[in-house]
């Protein structure tokens, strides 16, 4: 076990790391985060701030010598970097898992090679595979660069085999994954914490709503039947133990039929499991601080219903957003990620709304995204 008084090594310094950074904290233990942006956002709460790329020799050294443990706050974190560090001092999750995780075609390999629920899909590294994908995967289709890409970015719409061309010969050629444009019902995340020993905590389902590639809008719990449910749970923990992983994940799903149909996985505390920070005993980004440091588990229990939304740079379109008209509502936690530049698109915070039943936190939240002059149909 680390005791609290010990140095956490960060890679990132973004959100996710800023709440992490804040969990750390509070449970007594000092941060340190390497991240190249010198208005890092979790920088503002650590107790050092490496302000280099994320492989410099130097920083890595003084992560390894200073630091109990690392553990990293986003997928794209360079995999040899956590290698690196693995050699000297405890990386949590690992650097091999990272690397499945980043990349989607290994990422689709590993699940179709678990036997996990996927939709249909091809690999395509050059235009020599168009005709198979073609055959493989109906359209209309996602053509989605296998490194990279997130909320939305990366991806495009394949109607024709022309727009596959075109696109491709756009990025490039870089190597891309072309999945079939399924029918979704619902769109579902679960997220875990699993330890080095295996001992698995599982937060209830949460149910995802997106608009333009971006989470809007997560429910919690998902209104899916406890049989999905119990399914879903158990398909995230299969990921889980098949990587060996350690540290918090999240796997995505679609419900297509009836039917689970895994999307994708993130190791990392994720958005739509900021919920938990107001909603269950225990939050994920407490879990993470948990299982880097050997701590015992903490409990997911959620206990009270809840509805986060996303705020993104749009709402400061006209000036600072009215946060009265959150703070108003009894059952709405605020929570800013200090950015210091609103853009279109760029997540800026979040308010997740706590309340007796469902229907009343999704009713206050609906209210609050008028409020705050989010246009955009829930």
């Amino acid at each position: 076990m680390i005791a609290p008084g010990a140095t956490l090594g960060l890679l990132g310094g973004g959100q996710l790391g800023r709440m992490f950074t804040v969990a750390a904290r509070t449970l007594g233990y000092r941060v340190t985060v390497l991240d190249p942006d010198p208005l890092s956002p979790a920088a503002e709460f650590a107790t050092g701030h490496l302000n280099t790329a994320y492989t410099h020799p130097g920083s890595l050294d003084e992560l390894a010598r200073t630091c109990a443990a690392v553990t990293t706050e986003f997928e794209n974190a360079p995999a040899e970097a956590l290698e690196a560090l693995a050699v000297r001092t405890a990386v949590r999750p690992s650097g091999s898992a990272v690397a499945i995780a980043q990349d989607r075609l290994r990422e689709k390999g590993f699940l179709r090679d678990q036997g996990l629920p996927v939709g249909p899909w091809a690999a395509i590294h050059s235009a020599a595979d168009f005709d198979a994908a073609l055959a493989a995967v109906k359209l209309p289709a996602i053509l989605k660069t296998a490194r990279f890409g997130y909320d939305g970015k990366g991806q495009a719409t394949i109607a024709t085999r022309a727009d596959l061309e075109r696109t491709f010969g756009e990025w490039r050629g870089v190597p891309c994954v072309l999945e079939e444009r399924l029918a979704l019902e619902r769109e579902v995340s679960v997220v875990l914490a699993r330890t080095a020993t295996g001992e698995i905590a599982v937060f209830p389902v949460a149910e995802n709503q997106h608009t333009h590639g971006i989470l809007d809008i997560t429910i919690a719990p998902a209104r899916i039947p406890e049989a999905l449910a119990v399914e879903a749970r158990a398909i995230a923990t299969r990921v889980a133990n098949a990587l060996g992983y350690v540290g918090v994940l999240a796997v995505e799903m679609f419900v297509v039929g009836g039917r689970l149909l895994v999307n994708e996985m993130a190791p990392r505390p994720h958005n739509s499991g900021h919920y938990t920070i107001d909603a269950c005993r225990t939050s994920q980004f407490e879990q993470q601080v948990r299982v880097l440091c050997g701590l015992p588990l903490g409990d997911p229990t959620q206990h009270s219903a809840a509805v986060m939304v996303n705020l993104l740079g749009d709402i400061w379109g006209h000036g600072e957003p009215n946060w009265e008209a959150v703070l108003r509502h009894p059952g709405a936690h605020l929570h800013l990620y200090g950015k210091h530049e609103a853009r279109p698109g760029r997540k800026m915070g979040h308010v997740t709304v706590c309340e007796a039943t469902l229907e009343q936190a999704f009713h206050v939240a609906l209210a609050l995204r008028r409020e705050l002059g989010i246009t955009d149909a829930a």
